[in-house]
């Protein structure tokens, strides 16, 4: 499957070479830098230490450069104030999970591919853009941008897009459809059927 393709997956649903550093230590261009050098370092072993062994290099970084509690509240939308504790909780940990099996999942191989960061700037809100692209192996480039927000001291990723389109925005709409139709448990039990899939 071409890198391309499993962008577009990531967007559907969602051995290091050196050590991570703390995410306070970063700027935002940093922790994309650590972020891509992960997921190359990660297709280039692929095969070699399967999918267990790619989720299990990429969980620790996902988890410090994503600011994965403010993204399942987002995609959740108004859904979020219905819930309780408990159910929040379960949801932010579920799809932390699917994040993190999305990328083990689909960046399996390397085929040639690098990144390359082309800017950074402030946008709105205090947040931060990081522009960069993928460079396919036969030529061409797949724009890949980063939006930042701080939490504390640290820059953490609030949304990914891709071409053009973002994830946050395509997995609030799909969310929210699954929610009117058939609510919080079943939502649940499928992001959790999601992550068995890509077990196996």
């Amino acid at each position: 499957m071409s890198l391309l393709a499993r962008l577009s997956l990531i967007l559907l649903v969602l051995h290091l070479t050196a050590p991570f550093s703390a995410a306070s230590d970063l700027g935002a261009v940093d922790v994309v830098a650590n972020l891509h050098t992960t997921l190359l370092a990660v297709m280039k072993d692929g095969g070699q230490i399967g999918y267990k062994g790619r989720y299990d290099r990429l969980e620790p970084v996902i988890r410090a450069s994503f600011d994965l509690p403010f993204i399942s509240k987002t995609v959740l939308g108004r859904y979020w104030e219905t819930l309780n504790q408990d159910q929040r909780s379960k949801f932010i940990e579920t799809f932390s999970e699917l994040s993190i099996a999305t990328y083990a999942g689909n960046f399996d191989s390397y085929s040639g591919e690098s990144f390359k960061t082309i800017s950074e700037k402030e946008v709105s809100g205090g947040r931060i853009l990081v522009q960069s692209r993928l460079i396919k192996s036969k030529g061409g480039e797949i724009p890949l941008d980063y939006i930042f927000h701080r939490v504390d001291h640290e820059w953490r990723i609030i949304n990914v897009i891709a071409e053009g389109v973002s994830d946050l925005a395509l997995k609030r709409a799909d969310y929210a459809v699954f929610l009117k139709i058939k609510g919080f448990d079943a939502l649940l039990m499928k992001l959790n059927e999601k992550i068995a899939q890509y077990a196996h």
